[in-house]
């Protein structure tokens, strides 16, 4: 490490490349064990494709092999793994807290070359003894720039992706990631609650998100005192901002009559969970109140579907014919639903394991899928809105067991404030 001296020092002196183990490391979200299970997953595709090392460039790669969240702004990290050790690659400016929070070694570099990250990949592979030949990388998160730099870093290399292997590694969760997962469905619940008792006529979107965010934030620190508390947030939309799934809170003010989409998104060390439900300010109209008992059908068939052995895209089919039979099936917006596990707004998740007409990917235990049928009725037409119910089911040897409590359809909320 560097040490501070009377005498000047030229830039081109500093050090590259830094060990910071700055304090002791933390408490992980799971065990140690846990993260060998991962990682020898990940070491058994790389057997399979005859990969001396494995550079992992995404959030959740390697968020889900190290436990270690990182923050961009504007630099690269990376996560080696070889047959014998794991090694972040993380910037200066974050100092001793990637080292801390993560499962493994780690290598600090400095901004006083551009190309320093590069030189602490070279490094980790050269701690380890390890000449690189075959390095397995993640096409499904690495710019084109970064991949090339790397293949530059590496000369005579060959890189070969592993973004989609391990990407059905994760689909399976284990016991440890299902207890996240429902104190993650939980706490999304109880932002609920907080968030229907604040509803009211005047007040503004952004202010019942607040209250939203605020209750689910508290309950997290709470559950999980030894981990980060960050990213968690709400969507809460009226009127006609509840058309698209994604709007964020506006300084819109609630009216009476207003169709309400409230969306809680408590974030447990990179782990999303999910609540979603449709409501009304008052009594909806008679074609509202239609519209909403159609996507409530919907909803409660795609939850009696989601089992061991069924078909993703055999999902979608039989509640699309739900849809067509009411004429709307062209109001629907998206899939009706999509895996959980490392996710969230910023970062990916597991594309090959949504409840989609072209996802031919079978349910087996262990996977955690949610069901969100949602419609939108365009402005000025009767009903106008978005309507959408979300819950989240872990799937077992003989079922699916719904983890979401909070009440959904015309009979739980609509709210008379």
């Amino acid at each position: 490490m560097t040490t501070a001296s009377n005498t000047a020092t030229n830039v081109s002196e500093l050090e590259r490349l830094k060990t910071l183990h700055n304090g002791s490391k933390q408490q992980l979200t799971f065990s140690d064990a846990e993260f060998e299970r991962r990682l020898s997953g990940l070491r058994q595709i790389m057997a399979a494709k005859n990969l001396d090392a494995a550079i992992l460039t995404s959030y959740h790669g390697i968020k889900y092999y190290s436990d270690f969240l990182y923050t961009t702004f504007g630099r690269n990290y990376a996560l080696v793994v070889t047959a014998n050790n794991t090694t972040t690659i993380t910037a200066n400016i974050d100092a001793g807290m990637p080292w801390r929070t993560s499962y493994g070694d780690n290598i600090v570099y400095t901004d006083w070359k551009r190309d320093n990250f590069f030189f602490g990949l070279q490094e980790a592979l050269r701690r380890d003894g390890v000449k690189a030949t075959r390095i397995g990388v993640e096409d499904d998160f690495l710019p084109g720039l970064t991949r090339q730099q790397i293949a530059d870093t590496f000369q005579g290399a060959t890189l070969v992706d592993v973004s989609q292997d391990a990407m059905r590694q994760r689909m399976i969760k284990s016991a440890e990631e299902i207890e996240v997962i429902k104190h993650g469905a939980r706490i999304g619940d109880l932002g609920g609650e907080a968030i229907k008792a604040a509803i009211r006529e005047g007040i503004t979107e952004y202010e019942v998100a607040l209250i939203g965010t605020e209750a689910m934030v508290h309950e997290i620190a709470r559950t999980f005192p030894h981990r980060e508390v960050r990213d968690t947030w709400v969507w809460f939309q009226s009127g006609i901002n509840t058309d698209g799934a994604h709007n964020w809170a506006t300084t819109r003010k609630l009216q009476r009559g207003d169709i309400l989409s409230l969306n809680c998104f408590p974030m447990t060390s990179g782990y999303y969970t999910a609540l979603e439900r449709t409501l009304f300010l008052g009594e909806p109209d008679a074609r509202s109140l239609e519209l909403w008992n159609v996507n409530v059908e919907v909803h409660k068939r795609g939850l009696e579907l989601i089992k061991p052995g069924a078909v993703c895209k055999d999902i979608a089919a039989e509640l699309n014919e739900i849809y067509i039979s009411h004429g709307l099936l062209p109001n629907r917006t998206f899939g009706y639903g999509h895996s959980f596990g490392v996710l969230s707004h910023y970062y990916g998740r597991e594309a090959g394991l949504e409840l989609r007409e072209d996802i031919d990917t079978v349910l087996e235990p262990g996977m955690v899928v949610s069901m969100e049928p949602m419609i939108t009725v365009m402005d000025g037409e009767p009903g106008a809105g978005g309507y959408r119910e979300h819950d989240i089911l872990v799937v077992g040897e003989d079922g699916a067991e719904n983890i979401t409590k909070f009440g959904f359809g015309p009979e739980n909320n609509i709210i008379d404030a």
